[in-house]
């Protein structure tokens, strides 16, 4: 009898394995349509709207026939755009898993989601900022339309944990659940306490993922006052820091169904990938804090440097990305800055670059370069890095293997 390796032991069943992959972005819907993007004959071509939101440019999300996640119109219906678009991507995942519509798989689901607040009415904001210096009694003007104006059902859609609750409504995922708030170190996280959690032996199956929509007044808004965005003509990541760096924002949905090893083989499921490591930091990013927390994440995730790229989530923001630019053109592996092709969605950008990853290692294949800066990789791919760097806050880095 052969020698047992240690990727055979009772340790390695408790290995994190993706099964499931649910993505839905600018570039398509589902993983096949992200391929065929990423690996377009004729080179990728970025999918931007520069018209609704000048002078920053989005990447909105491509059309999607809700009722093929969602059948019942009256749940489209009392749900925001974020929470179908994260519905939609999570039933995606728990398709391709193999486990939508299996009650008792589903009642084994723990969910963590990744998710920020929920959308406004712009309608009823800009009546009532502009009545109000109007008023003779600004404090009575607010009160009044507020409680008049608003529909009720908008206070219970500004829950961040709604998209859990309409996951679980549309889909019956009924185990545990957990809703992360904190932008880019949420989506991180998130995946973190997911693997974790399968290594520990407190829990053998999870939905993981968020959502992001762009396409609202409100969210340019809120980073242009933060001076945080790309403004005027679009540019990849690494080319647009020549003149001020900046995001394109992208409305995004992405899922990933999580499981331990024993798990996935006992129900015959197909294994895409292994996330074999992940790390989470943060820092108040004085010059080379950053730097120094993905150095010690880099220094815990062994890999082969003959088969291993980077995908990076730099966020196009000028300090953070140059800096993480820097730290990762040190490490030498071929760098593909997804954020030209994705745009960035602040949650679940650090899981949709996990998907990202899967599927190429699965393919054993790195994508065609994003821009002239990165570099082609011609050996096989058995291991992505995929590093994430807030735009403000927050370092993270998973390992993605075969």
């Amino acid at each position: 009898m052969p020698e047992q390796s240690p990727r055979d032991t009772a340790a390695s069943q408790r290995d994190a394995v993706i099964t499931g992959i649910g993505l839905v972005s600018c570039l398509g819907d589902g993983l096949a349509a992200h391929h065929a993007a990423l690996n377009a004959p004729a080179g990728f071509t970025p999918v931007i709207d520069a018209t609704s939101f000048p002078p920053y440019p989005v990447h909105p999300i491509v059309a999607l026939e809700y009722e093929r996640q969602i059948p019942k119109r009256q749940d489209q219906r009392q749900m925001e755009p974020w929470q179908r678009i994260g519905t939609y991507a999570a039933g995606q995942a728990l398709d391709a898993a193999g486990i939508k519509g299996n009650p008792d798989l589903l009642a084994r689901t723990h969910m963590i989601v990744a998710a920020g607040g929920g959308e406004r009415d712009a309608a009823v904001d800009a009546a009532i900022l502009s009545g109000l210096p109007k008023a003779e009694n600004p404090a009575a003007f607010l009160n009044e339309h507020l409680l008049t104006d608003l529909r009720p059902t908008l206070f219970l859609a500004q829950l961040s944990n709604l998209l859990a609750g309409n996951i679980s409504i549309v889909h019956g995922v009924v185990g545990s659940s957990r809703t992360f708030m904190g932008e880019e170190a949420a989506g991180i996280d998130a995946v973190r306490t997911a693997v974790a959690r399968i290594g520990a032996g407190q829990g053998d199956l999870f939905l993981v993922g968020g959502s992001h929509n762009a396409q609202r007044p409100e969210t340019p808004m809120h980073y242009a006052m933060g001076h945080t965005l790309l403004a005027g003509a679009f540019a990849p990541i690494r080319a647009r820091q020549a003149s001020g760096g900046g995001m394109a924002l992208s409305s995004l949905g992405a899922f990933l169904v999580i499981e331990s090893r024993a798990h996935a083989q006992a129900r015959g499921a197909a294994i895409i990938a292994r996330i074999a490591a992940v790390a989470s930091d943060r820092c108040p990013r004085a010059p080379g804090q950053a730097t120094a927390n993905a150095t010690r994440q880099l220094a815990a995730m062994p890999h082969d440097p003959a088969h291993t790229a980077i995908l990076s989530g730099a966020t196009g923001t000028a300090a953070a990305t140059r800096e993480e630019l820097a730290f990762l053109d040190t490490i030498a592996l071929p760098i593909r800055a997804t954020a030209t092709a994705l745009g960035h969605s602040m949650e679940p950008s650090f899981i949709a670059n996990i998907a990202l990853a899967a599927d190429a290692v699965a393919r054993e294949t790195l994508f065609a370069p994003l821009e002239p800066g990165e570099a082609a990789m011609a050996t096989p791919l058995h291991h992505a890095l995929v590093t994430g760097w807030g735009h403000w806050r927050g370092e993270g880095m998973a390992l993605v293997t075969k």
